[in-house]
């Protein structure tokens, strides 16, 4: 038992012993640029891709298409669901991504 004790004490302690992860000094600012800009790009399509629903949904409603309303509806949730999906994201990998460039001295 005692086996099984220094295993489970070894592995709370950390798996890996004298390790510091650091980001590359001349990735760090492009690493960031990159993050910004996927994330500002992604919701720019959320954006366009609602603004689209929202005319579909318009001249379907007005034309008597009903397909068409349903698809720009559909369009407006989605875009809406994908927006949310995309901030979400974006704030977790910063959140992440920040917190390891101040672990690793950085600015």
């Amino acid at each position: 038992m005692t086996f099984l004790t220094e295993q489970l004490a070894a592995l709370i302690a950390g798996p890996i012993p004298d390790y510091d992860p650091q980001v590359p000094a001349p990735l760090k600012p492009l690493t960031s640029t990159v993050l910004g800009w996927a994330s500002g790009l992604g919701l720019a399509a959320a954006v366009l891709g609602s603004l689209t629903g929202w005319g579909m949904a318009a001249w379907g409603e007005n034309t008597q298409r009903d397909g068409v309303a349903a698809r720009g509806k559909m369009a407006i949730k989605w875009s809406l669901i994908g927006a949310g999906g995309i901030g979400v994201a974006s704030a977790m990998v910063l959140l992440v991504y920040n917190a390891a460039v101040k672990s690793a001295g950085g600015s």
